[in-house]
């Protein structure tokens, strides 16, 4: 039952190789990122952060010459003006996510977004925090206002085999702790180093037990698209430039209407307050997404947002989706073909072997002919030289390191109690184990030349034709 209701919220992908050449898609590159031939690149990280159209950038530069914008805590003209281009912008991210009944509270970043939930959430001595192994370091960090708030947290298992969800494991998690007070869970709707789109029907199977679910869906929107009024967890982080690029700096929390005041505020400041008073110690909190802005909004940036979601609805996200799935389909296939002589794998593509349910990130580490690793630093270096850019690391998603590169909780321990401060070179010199990755991710402005190029520098890199 639990599986069939799962099921149901994942939407296969339709492979299509037709879509690697799709005419649309590559004069949108030609108009919209000719910079990326003009200076000869090969931009291959798009989860780490998307690229803008040069529209985007026109159209927001000629709001700010055309016009006056004051500070929108005010009602002169030029902020009363700024405070409804907000508005404006606030009530198209609520329209893109068919958010109907959410709050949308803009914040400097998805982590910005995160730290809001992890302040605010009534974290208590009879409260539980559960989260996936595999979660970025701004949903694991919450783990450490849950600890001071003298609350439980765990973590529930991801398979080594695809680096998929343990299901049995997460089904007692979610099943445990009934009798808490105050439960959160958080979930990625999308994996930022594997790519894995994590079945989002565990957000309904939580929140029928009591588990308030909190989405980071910052990997996932990029290139899927997110309905809440399909599913509907009560707190979903947003990162606005992993979808179109620009501006940097903004981030959005959607929070249920249903459950804002569980929210609690444990300070204000400009802007968060309807009164406060200094000869006497009192203060009355603003409402709704006021409580939780703090100072002046970024009012210059924040009409660009609507600007970018225009240009996403032009495309249609569906159709990127799919042109995302054909490009990463294409890519993963030829890199599962390239072999040393011996017939020895070039790379080992972490996570499942049916990408079905994947976005377009690919996780790999790079071997010698004689089997041996090649560190992820020297594959970077090599890709520089090449003026391609793929990221290499941790991803700040230390869970699904540690499973890839088989480290023990043992292991992590003795050494992080045997120092007072590290980094991975000497956790590497202590264990003797490697760590870290190589990530490639296509995007808005891939093209299956881009990922020819990338194909035959890791045939260079191997020494085969």
């Amino acid at each position: 039952m639990l599986r069939k209701m799962i099921q149901s919220l994942r939407a296969p992908r339709k492979r299509s190789s037709p879509l690697l050449h799709d005419d649309f898609f590559n004069q949108l590159r030609d108009r919209e990122y000719s910079r990326l031939s003009r200076n000869n690149h090969i931009y291959l990280d798009y989860t780490g952060g998307g690229l803008y159209a040069e529209s985007q950038i026109t159209s927001h530069q000629r709001m700010l010459v055309d016009n006056v914008f004051g500070n929108p805590h005010s009602s002169n003209p030029t902020s009363q003006y700024a405070t409804d281009l907000v508005a404006e912008a606030r009530a198209e991210v609520l329209k893109y996510f068919n958010a109907t009944d959410y709050c949308c509270i803009f914040t400097s970043n998805a982590s910005g977004a995160l730290k809001i939930v992890g302040e605010c959430y009534p974290f208590c001595s009879d409260s539980h925090f559960l989260l996936l192994s595999d979660n970025h370091n701004s949903v694991n960090g919450i783990r450490e206002y849950c600890r001071t708030h003298k609350g439980n947290f765990t973590y529930s298992r991801i398979q080594y085999e695809d680096l998929m969800v343990d299901r049995e494991d997460l089904e007692k998690n979610l099943n445990a702790s009934l009798d808490c007070k105050h439960k959160l869970f958080a979930m990625p709707a999308q994996s930022n180093v594997t790519g894995v789109r994590h079945d989002l029907g565990w957000v309904d199977y939580a929140q029928e037990r009591g588990w308030d679910v909190l989405l980071d869906a910052a990997a996932y929107v990029p290139t899927s698209r997110l309905d809440l009024t399909q599913v509907r967890p009560q707190f979903v982080s947003i990162s606005f430039y992993k979808i179109f690029g620009y501006p940097t700096g903004l981030g959005c929390l959607l929070v249920r209407n249903d459950v804002l005041n569980k929210l609690q505020k444990r300070w204000f400041a400009g802007g968060t307050v309807s009164l406060v008073s200094v000869l006497a110690p009192y203060h009355f909190l603003a409402s709704g997404n006021e409580r939780f802005e703090n100072g002046t909004v970024n009012y210059l940036d924040i009409p660009a947002i609507k600007i970018g979601l225009d240009f996403i609805n032009k495309i249609g996200i569906d159709r990127l989706h799919e042109r995302i799935s054909a490009l990463a389909d294409y890519l993963t296939k030829e890199l599962k073909g390239l072999k040393y002589a011996s017939g020895a794998s070039v790379v080992r593509i972490f996570g499942p072997e049916d990408r079905a349910f994947t976005g377009g990130t690919i996780v790999m580490a790079f071997f010698n002919k004689d089997g041996s690793p090649i560190p992820f630093e020297e594959i970077q270096n090599r890709s520089n030289k090449k003026n391609i850019s793929i990221r290499s690391g941790c991803f700040c998603n230390p869970g699904i390191d540690e499973i890839n590169n088989c480290i023990t909780s043992e292991e992590l321990s003795t050494y992080f109690t045997s120092r007072e401060s590290g980094d991975y070179h000497d956790m590497i010199k202590f264990l003797h184990k490697m760590r870290g990755a190589v990530r490639v991710s296509v995007g808005i402005a891939t093209t299956k030349q881009d990922l020819d190029e990338f194909i035959q520098f890791v045939k260079s890199s191997a020494g085969i034709s």
